[in-house]
């Protein structure tokens, strides 16, 4: 890992970009945050932009266009058909979870930033989530199996970890240290305030939080889920678009080493 732009290379990981209100958080602060951050490549969660269920080519596209230069995945990324393809593909910038079924991978993609600097983004699923964990192999393994065979041009290496348990997000982060750019946990929509550069120089957070509704019970509609709880009965997710919306992030800074000098937490809250 190393071979950078002989410059600090700044990465923005978007947290779980949730229905119709992320894609429109996204689309409103993305370009300006480029700009303002001096951005170098934007890698964002891509399992719930479709209606929380995995993403379409559309949607896709539509995230591209505000900036999005690659994108993770977890237990929805197969959901959408017309996405398979794109998984396995090499030269599409979209990963499902490498250590998930044999549908999601490679699970690792390289990416070409438009400054020409070359990452590479890895996506796993963690072992102890809820329902779809079947199928799910072990992530310490098949991240040992993708490092052994990264190229040595790659200028940052971003890995994220898609877990129910912020154990498992935690400890991912220490178990990379010093051997991945960034390492990025999520899928609880909601960001934890542990943002820190480990000390052999891998900036992690235990979950990065989400882009969609703010007033929201992690995306879906308040009234939906509170009637869930009270009644015990299982209901659709029917998820709320109405503003304000969030945005949530964090902002790596990798040095020519592939190590990261720091991380900062990236929120916005858009009336």
């Amino acid at each position: 890992m190393g071979g950078g732009p002989g410059r600090v290379l700044k990465i923005l990981y978007l947290g779980d970009i949730v229905s119709k209100a992320g894609i429109g958080a996204v689309r409103e602060a993305l370009p300006r945050l480029i700009e303002q951050h001096g951005v170098d490549g934007v890698v964002a969660q891509a399992e719930n932009v479709s209606g929380g269920r995995g993403m379409t080519l559309a949607d896709m596209r539509v995230l591209q266009n505000a900036g999005i230069d690659a994108f993770t995945g977890g237990n929805w990324s197969l959901y959408q058909e017309e996405l398979l393809p794109l998984l396995k593909d090499h030269g599409q910038p979209v990963c499902g979870p490498a250590n998930y079924l044999p549908q999601a991978r490679p699970g690792y993609k390289y990416v070409r930033l438009r400054g020409g600097a070359k990452i590479m983004v890895v996506s796993l699923l963690g072992q102890i989530i809820s329902r779809q964990a079947e199928g799910t192999t072990d992530p310490l393994q098949r991240i040992e199996e993708i490092l052994a065979v990264r190229e040595a041009d790659v200028a940052a290496t971003v890995v994220n970890f898609h877990g129910d348990f912020s154990s498992e997000k935690r400890m991912i982060g220490y178990f990379l240290d010093g051997r991945a750019s960034l390492v990025v946990g999520d899928h609880w929509h909601v960001p934890t305030a542990d943002e820190i550069v480990l000390p052999k120089g891998t900036a992690h957070v235990t979950d990065v939080g989400m882009c969609g509704s703010l007033h929201s019970s992690l995306g879906v509609s308040l009234e939906v889920s509170l009637d869930r709880w009270r009644t015990k009965q299982p209901a659709k997710n029917v998820w709320d678009e109405d503003r304000p919306w969030q945005l949530n992030a964090v902002l790596a800074e990798i040095n020519p080493a592939g190590l990261a000098e720091r991380i900062s937490r990236v929120q916005e809250i858009l009336a």
